[in-house]
């Protein structure tokens, strides 16, 4: 049950108000942020004393993979982890265990130990979304939400080829509705139909098998598509060729495409009262830029080629990223991406599965093991710090390691003090292959992250790109009560002498307050929140939704499953929370 809770004479770290470290008391009652306490009030408030302590809002996670089919083959393929990563349960949690692929419960409670509150799963197949929600509904302390996977599917690829743009649009709006979900995922546009006959596209121009449509048709009308109806967030777009040397090139490509389309948001919802403008600004949220971002023709030539994907950020407004960074040590690729996690395969020699998700989509999982005395695995290192540190302005940047392709969530602590401290950067230089050195701008950034920018990067841009601004990412009246407290004095922080001490205390928390609740002291959970799942229920034309659904329902002798059973009812949602789209149809 939530509580009220006064947090005394914290440094407030809170971006979307424009708050740099100001000493300042929080008021949470009913779950919600609120100006002030009454006297009567403060007499049965929880105080929590954050002298000398940083305050910032819950953590956001918008892209991560901790729920679905896939996560489920990875935890199968990855037995290892299990007997070598376990929780005991306590009196109030279940046990655990796992290290790249955590079981559940471990999952929810490892992010609440960090300060985070809310994450969204970053891939979810139409036919496995009652999978997904199902485990889901079992990842304690969270809010969460997931990506529908489209840009292979049959439909959208039909229309999108037809030219009908409005049945597109109904059918997303159907998608989303049906399956509870919230946003729109495209991976590797036209190439993961063509795997399923064993073949890829090449090209963003290259058409694919039977649909004959191309990758920068699919973006294009994916884009279109996505701010006519006004959701809640911009296309998280998985860029062709993700993966392999020269990838860049396309990936830069595939940004310009969306350039001209205007950003829509037409959401009802009560905004919290923040200084910052929270509405969506952005056409295009792109994906792991560290794995879009190879450079070189081949892996003997293999270089960083971040640098000119984030000039061209620099240089635009429409698009945000996030960084998809690699943080050494042990990973699962698992992507939506088949190809891709074949090229892993073989490039490997490790063991691997693939997935056709029948008229949808793909995916492949993969173990893989990142090395410092690998020169590609160093580069990869540099890159991923590059993507964040290269872009000048935060709110085009989201803090990610790809959970769990580049490197578990738990390794968030490494990548925030990497991008704080220069000094540990330096002695990670020391310790890895000379590539990274050589074959990356890193070497020659001095640039170091604040409190500020890390408070942006992990909580009001990814808050405020997925369109949870609303009520996620920040401090601001009417905001969630979701609060971390690090036991950080930003007054006698030293990110040269003592990094490894700002590693510590970004790994456990002080405290994590979700919805006026103290989830998470010191690395130990004391209660289990409540929680919400977060979708997007989206209102079309009725007589355009009419005429979609008799072509749905034609093509379904295609699935095997029947019409009635599609669809994801609420009662495999926990907390069901519809996000009203699209409201003057």
């Amino acid at each position: 049950m939530a509580a009220t809770i006064a947090i005394k004479n914290g440094h407030v770290f809170d971006p979307l108000n424009e708050i740099n470290g100001d000493i300042m008391d929080i008021y949470i009652k009913d779950g919600k942020v609120v100006p002030e306490l009454s006297d009567a009030e403060m007499k049965n408030a929880k105080v929590v004393d954050a002298t000398g302590k940083t305050v910032m809002p819950g953590g956001v996670d918008s892209h991560t993979h901790i729920a679905g089919a896939k996560v489920n083959s990875g935890r199968l393929m990855r037995p290892e982890d299990s007997y070598k990563w376990n929780r005991p349960k306590t009196s109030i949690t279940h046990g655990g265990t796992g290290e790249t692929v955590p079981s559940v419960y471990l999952e929810g409670y490892e992010y609440a130990q960090m300060g985070y509150t809310t994450a969204f799963e970053a891939a979810v197949p139409p036919l496995e979304a009652r999978h997904t929600h199902e485990e889901m509904h079992s990842i304690p302390m969270l809010d969460m939400g997931g990506y529908l996977v489209l840009g292979n599917n049959w439909f959208m690829m039909r229309y999108l080829k037809e030219g009908d743009i409005n049945k597109a649009a109904a059918y997303v709006a159907w998608m989303m509705r049906t399956h509870k979900t919230y946003g729109i995922k495209c991976v590797n546009p036209a190439g993961v139909e063509n795997w399923g006959w064993g073949k890829n596209v090449e090209s963003l121009d290259e058409t694919n098998i039977h649909f004959e449509i191309t990758p920068r048709e699919i973006i294009e009308g994916l884009t279109e598509v996505n701010e006519m109806l006004g959701l809640p967030m911009p296309v998280h777009l998985h860029a062709n060729n993700l993966g392999h040397p020269g990838c860049y090139e396309t990936t830069k490509e595939s940004l310009t495409i969306p350039a001209k389309v205007k950003p829509n948001q037409d959401m009802g919802v009560e905004w919290a009262e923040t200084k910052i403008d929270p509405t969506k600004d952005k056409s295009i949220y792109l994906t792991h830029l560290q794995f879009n971002a190879f450079g070189g023709t081949s892996w003997r030539d293999f270089e960083s080629g971040v640098k000119d994907i984030t000039d061209y950020v620099n240089s635009q407004d429409h698009v945000v990223i996030d960084s998809g960074s690699v943080p050494f040590g042990e990973a699962t690729c698992m992507t939506g991406d088949g190809p891709s996690i074949h090229d892993i395969a073989v490039l490997t020699g490790s063991k691997w599965s693939n997935c056709d998700v029948e008229l949808e989509c793909g995916s492949g999982v993969c173990p893989f093991t990142y090395l410092k005395s690998n020169p590609v695995h160093s580069v990869q290192w540099a890159m991923g710090l590059e993507s964040l540190l290269l872009i000048d302005d935060p709110w085009k940047t989201i803090m990610t390691t790809d959970n769990p392709n580049g490197g578990p969530f738990t390794k968030y602590p490494n990548v925030m003090t990497w991008l704080m401290s220069e000094a540990y950067r330096n002695e990670t230089f020391s310790e890895v292959h000379k590539w990274a050195n050589d074959r990356s701008t890193l070497g020659g950034v001095s640039r170091e992250l604040s409190l500020y920018d890390i408070a942006t990067i992990t909580r009001a841009t990814p808050a405020k790109t997925n369109g949870m601004a609303h009520r996620k990412g920040s401090l601001a009246v009417g905001a969630d009560g979701d609060v971390t407290i690090y036991d950080i004095d930003p007054t006698r922080l030293d990110v040269t002498a003592n990094y490894n001490d700002l590693l510590t205390k970004f790994r456990y928390a002080d405290y994590t307050i979700k919805g006026g609740e103290i989830a998470a002291h010191n690395g130990e959970i004391m209660s289990i929140p409540e929680r919400r799942t977060y979708y997007s229920d989206i209102k079309v034309d009725a007589n355009e939704e009419k005429k979609m659904l008799e072509d749905v329902k034609d093509w379904f002798r295609y699935y095997t499953l029947g019409f009635e059973n599609y669809p994801t009812p609420e009662k495999y949602l926990v907390n069901p929370t519809p996000i009203n789209v699209n409201m003057e149809k």
